[in-house]
C-alpha cells in the first residue's frame, strides 16, 4: 500500500515537472513570437522627396534626414531624386553627408521623367544604393561656369579631371563598365536610360515603384563603416520626412519661374514707390521681392545677359513715361523683358517657362502703357496752376476799368486793363492774358 502511494507520488511530481516545463516552453515561444513580431511592426524606412535644382537647402534637407534615420534605426535612407544638377560645391558637401552616414542610403531617380543631371549623377554614384524608376535618365555630368557658360580651356581641364577622378572613386565598387561610363558623362555629357545604366552597373535597381524597389532591396548587401550590412526592407514602413515650412518656402523661390516673377514685381514695386512716395507700402514689398529674387539668382546658374536686358526693359518703360514716344519704347522694353527671361538661364535644364514670360511681359506693359496714357493725358489739358492757370478765368471788378483799375481775383486784388471798353464795378472780366502782374481783361459774356 505504501509503494503505491509512493509510485503515485512520484508520477504526480513528473506530472508537475511535465507541465512546468510545457509552460515555461510556451512563455518563451510566445515571447519571441512577440518579440518578432514587434521587430517586423517597427522595421521602417525613412523617406526624403527632392525635386528642382541642387541648393543649399537640399543640403541640409539631407543632413537633417540623416541624422533622423540614424536616430529611429531605419532600414535605410530613400532619397527620391529629380534633379538639373547645380553648383559642384554643393554637390560635394552632399555627397560627403552621403559617405559618411551610419544608415544605408538610397538614391532612387523617381518618377517617371525625372532626372539626375549634372551634379545629381556624382549624388547618385555617391549613395549606398543607386536605384531609377523606368523612363528616368541619368548623366550629363560635364562642368559649366557659375553663368552656365562654357569654361576657358585651362579651367575646364582642371574641373574635369577633378570630377573624373571623384567620379572614378565612387564608381569603383560597381565595375570598369561603370567607372568608364562615369568619366564619359563628365568628358563627353554622356547620358543613359535607367534600363542602360543599370546595364553598364551604374545603379543598383530598375524600380516600378517604392514598393517594387524595397522587395528588389531585400538582403542586398552595402559596406557601412567598413562593415557588410544586408538590407532587411521587404515590407518595412515608409515613413516620410517632408521639408519644413522654411525649408520648403526657400526650395521653391529657387524655381526660375518663381525667380523671374519675383525680380518683376520687385523692380515694378520700386518704380511704383519712386514715383509716388510716401506710401511705403510698394517699396517694402519691392525690397522683399528683390532680395527674394537676389537669392534665388544666387543659387542658380544665371547668364547676367538676361539680366541686362531684363533691366534695359525697365529703362526704356521709365524713359517712355518720361519722355512720351507714344509707346515706341514700351513696344521695345516689352520684347527686352522677353528676351531678357528667355536667355536669364543658360543651361536647358533651368528654363522660365514661356507661358510666365508672355503673361509677366504682356501685364508689364500693359501697366506702363496705362502710365504712358495718363501722361500724354495730362500734357494735353490746360494748365491749371501758376500765372499760365490764371488764363481763361473770371475775376470781378472793383474799381471802374476805364480802361485801368482793379478786379478781385482768388481772394486778392489786382490791377487790370480793359480791352473792350469801360467797365463797371461788379461786373465779371474774363482774363485774356498776364502782364507782369497787370491782367488784360474784357467783359465777360453771360450764359
Amino acid at each position: 500500500m505504501e509503494q503505491s502511494l509512493e509510485r503515485i507520488g512520484e508520477m504526480k511530481r513528473k506530472g508537475r515537472w511535465w507541465i512546468c516545463n510545457v509552460l515555461w516552453l510556451t512563455l518563451l515561444l510566445a515571447s519571441a513570437v512577440g518579440v518578432a513580431a514587434q521587430e517586423e511592426v517597427a522595421r521602417h524606412v525613412d523617406l526624403l522627396q527632392i525635386e528642382g535644382p541642387v541648393t543649399p537647402i537640399m543640403i541640409s534637407y539631407i543632413e537633417r534626414g540623416i541624422q533622423t534615420a540614424e536616430g529611429d534605426d531605419a532600414e535605410a535612407l530613400i532619397i527620391e531624386l529629380n534633379t538639373p544638377g547645380g553648383q559642384i560645391d554643393l554637390m560635394n558637401k552632399i555627397v560627403q553627408a552621403l559617405l559618411a552616414s551610419r544608415v544605408p542610403v538610397v538614391v532612387y531617380v523617381y518618377p517617371q521623367g525625372a532626372y539626375a543631371a549634372s551634379a545629381g549623377t556624382l549624388i547618385t554614384l555617391g549613395a549606398h544604393v543607386a536605384a531609377m524608376a523606368p523612363g528616368t535618365t541619368i548623366g550629363a555630368a560635364s562642368p559649366v561656369g557659375s553663368q552656365g557658360e562654357d569654361l576657358g580651356e585651362t579651367v575646364e581641364k582642371k574641373e574635369k579631371e577633378d570630377l573624373k577622378a571623384q567620379a572614378r572613386g565612387l564608381a569603383a565598387r560597381r565595375g570598369e563598365k561603370a567607372v568608364a561610363w562615369a568619366e564619359s558623362a563628365i568628358e563627353e555629357a554622356k547620358a543613359a536610360t535607367a534600363e542602360e545604366a543599370l546595364e553598364l552597373g551604374v545603379i543598383d535597381f530598375v524600380a516600378h515603384d517604392l514598393n517594387d524597389l524595397l522587395a528588389q532591396m531585400d538582403g542586398f548587401q552595402v559596406e557601412i563603416e567598413h562593415q557588410e550590412v544586408a538590407l532587411n526592407t521587404a515590407g518595412a514602413e515608409v515613413r516620410e520626412l517632408p521639408m519644413s515650412a522654411l525649408e520648403q518656402f526657400l526650395h521653391i523661390i529657387t524655381n526660375p519661374t518663381v525667380a523671374f516673377i519675383l525680380l518683376t514685381i520687385g523692380v515694378n514695386a520700386i518704380l511704383t514707390e519712386l514715383s509716388s512716395p510716401g506710401g511705403y507700402a510698394a517699396g517694402i514689398v519691392g525690397v522683399i521681392c528683390l532680395l527674394l529674387a537676389f537669392y534665388s539668382l544666387g543659387v542658380l546658374p544665371v547668364n547676367y545677359t538676361g539680366l541686362i536686358f531684363i533691366g534695359l526693359a525697365f529703362v526704356l518703360f521709365v524713359v517712355d513715361v518720361k519722355a512720351p514716344t507714344h509707346g515706341v519704347l514700351t513696344v521695345g522694353g516689352i520684347a527686352s523683358l522677353i528676351a531678357g527671361a528667355l536667355l536669364l538661364f543658360n543651361s536647358p535644364l533651368y528654363r522660365v517657362s514661356l507661358a510666365a514670360v508672355v503673361s509677366v511681359a504682356a501685364v508689364t506693359g500693359l501697366f506702363f502703357a496705362f502710365a504712358i496714357a495718363k501722361v500724354v493725358q495730362a500734357q494735353k489739358q490746360p494748365t491749371v496752376t501758376g500765372q499760365e492757370g490764371l488764363v481763361g478765368g473770371l475775376a470781378l471788378a472793383r474799381s471802374r476799368l476805364n480802361p485801368n483799375g482793379v478786379v478781385f481775383l482768388q481772394g486778392e486784388l489786382w490791377d487790370a486793363v480793359a480791352v473792350d471798353g469801360p467797365i463797371e464795378p461788379g461786373e465779371q472780366v474774363e482774363i485774356l492774358a498776364l502782364d507782369g502782374f497787370c491782367l488784360q481783361v474784357k467783359k465777360a459774356r453771360l450764359s
